[in-house]
């Protein structure tokens, strides 16, 4: 075996890992809103007030189907909309106290569950997971700059018979 198919192979079988755990912490999570609430409120928190149109976009969701999501997040308290105070024609949706508390006790009982988990491996294993922390946050900063990329990209579009 080469050295780059060794390498392929370390690629393949960590990142099989990575989306194993990361598909069993999204089956972990409270059941109290939609996958694309939850979603749509981290990306507040982490980008700030938004407009409909970017969070669709975000999500992956029709302008419709946000506008509606917004407008349930809006009367549970968790987002509210603002006038854009460099154009007065724009809205921006943006978290309440609420939706960002919210969104802080979702990623803690996230952080809780992994760490009692980790608590329960051996000293070794603790201090491999430790020294690829680097690693993990750099490919963390990777995957999101791809998303942003994929974000500004067009959608393809299917195509139809005349």
């Amino acid at each position: 075996m080469s050295r780059r198919d060794a390498a392929h192979g370390a690629s393949d079988a960590i990142g099989s890992a990575l989306y194993g755990l990361a598909t069993r912490a999204v089956r972990r999570l409270p059941r109290d809103m939609s996958l694309t609430s939850a979603a749509t409120l981290a990306t507040l928190d982490k980008t700030g007030p938004r407009r409909i149109t970017d969070l669709a976009v975000a999500q992956g969701v029709t302008q419709p189907a946000m506008t509606v999501l917004v407008r349930v997040m809006e009367e549970s308290g968790l987002v509210e909309r603002k006038g854009d105070p460099s154009d007065k024609r724009v809205t921006l949706v943006c978290l309440t106290e609420a939706g960002a508390s919210y969104v802080r006790t979702r990623r803690q009982a996230g952080v809780d569950a992994y760490a009692r988990l980790i608590d329960e491996l051996t000293g070794d294993e603790v201090e491999a997971l430790a020294a690829a922390l680097p690693a993990l946050l750099h490919l963390a900063e990777l995957e999101s700059h791809a998303r942003e990329e994929s974000d500004r990209s067009p959608r393809p579009r299917l195509m139809t018979s005349p």
